[in-house]
């Protein structure tokens, strides 16, 4: 193919430009020199991190100890994941946002952290205030006692609920 190029015997000027054209289309995608050694380098990376070298590196950053102090004796439950603080602790790191600490009751203060929800103020199950109760039981009516002993003679008999007259049994339009 290059010799095609070069000979004038070969080609028409027009068909070696489009020749021409035609190898640069095929090469239009790949990588040469430094970008072509960068591209590899980047794709070894990735291969090392889906073999699992990557799933080392998080399991050793998560089973990290939480930083947190308590009666200067630091704490030793393990940290929680991409973070410092135990779930005990977490409400100290001022950078997170998906925990509040609980703020209890007037009686009971409670400083427990709760995940941070769609209400304005959350609250460990402990201290979660219900809402007012909906359904409202219908009070039974005391039946007098006059109605319960009704007199029998209202009642008729089949014998009296006969019609005294025969009524036509023919329909007209």
């Amino acid at each position: 193919g290059s010799s095609l190029l070069t000979g004038p015997e070969g080609l028409m000027a027009k068909e070696r430009e489009n020749l021409k054209r035609l190898k640069c289309l095929r090469r239009y995608r790949q990588r040469y020199g430094v970008e072509a050694l960068l591209h590899r380098q980047l794709k070894e990376r990735r291969m090392l991190a889906t073999d699992g070298a990557a799933q080392q590196a998080h399991t050793t950053r998560s089973s990290q100890r939480c930083l947190a102090f308590v009666d200067d004796i630091r704490c030793s439950n393990q940290s929680l994941p991409m973070t410092r603080h135990c779930l005990m602790h977490i409400c100290q790191d001022t950078n997170q946002t998906l925990f509040k600490p609980c703020q209890g009751s007037e009686e009971v203060p409670c400083n427990k952290p709760v995940p941070v929800s769609l209400s304005e103020d959350p609250c460990c199950p402990l201290h979660l205030r219900l809402p007012p109760q909906m359904y409202v039981p219908e009070q039974v009516l005391a039946v007098p006692e006059e109605l319960e002993t009704a007199p029998t003679d209202l009642y008729l008999s089949a014998a009296e609920l006969q019609p005294t007259e025969s009524l036509p049994l023919e329909f007209s339009d």
